[in-house]
């Protein structure tokens, strides 16, 4: 944490097809080197097979997905007289879409042996129907949560 003030938080403008800020966001991140127009073609393919394999709205599914793997709890260490403890925090709004967006791409640039487009339509279905790697690892994550209750007390 920083000690001068708080960042500010741009303001996106939304994406072309969808006219979504979230959408946006996930562009943004599936971007690499700088190459925006690439990421939208890859997006976008993605979003067709999506609509194709499970026949709804595109947009829909991949929100569900995203609220699917957005984690509500995490573990922070915190050190106490020479011992480091797991402390159980709760995960900020901004956190838990950033966290699932990257889980999401981590995840679907795990996958091999496909274009990426149809690697991340496939992470994204799996997210939807609450199954996948992603979803594991927000669960994961809720696990240690639990499992240092006993360590709540040491929250700051």
């Amino acid at each position: 944490m920083g000690r001068k003030k708080k960042s500010i938080q741009r303001d996106l403008t939304p994406d072309p097809r969808f006219h979504n800020k979230l959408v946006a966001r996930f562009i943004n991140s599936l971007m690499l080197d700088g190459k925006k127009s690439t990421a939208e073609r890859v997006f976008y393919d993605a979003m067709d097979i999506v609509e194709e394999r499970t026949g709804q709205e595109p947009l829909e599914v991949f929100q569900k997905a995203l609220e699917n793997v957005k984690p509500f709890l995490e573990v922070r260490s915190r050190r106490v007289g020479g011992a480091t403890y797991q402390v159980p925090v709760e995960v900020t709004q901004a956190r838990r879409t950033a966290l699932a967006i990257r889980w999401i791409l981590g995840f679907t640039r795990g996958r091999k042996g496909q274009p990426t487009s149809q690697k991340l339509a496939a992470e994204l279905i799996d997210a939807f129907q609450n199954q996948g790697s992603a979803v594991k690892k927000k669960q994961n994550t809720h696990k240690m949560a639990e499992a240092n209750k006993a360590f709540a007390h040491y929250k700051w």
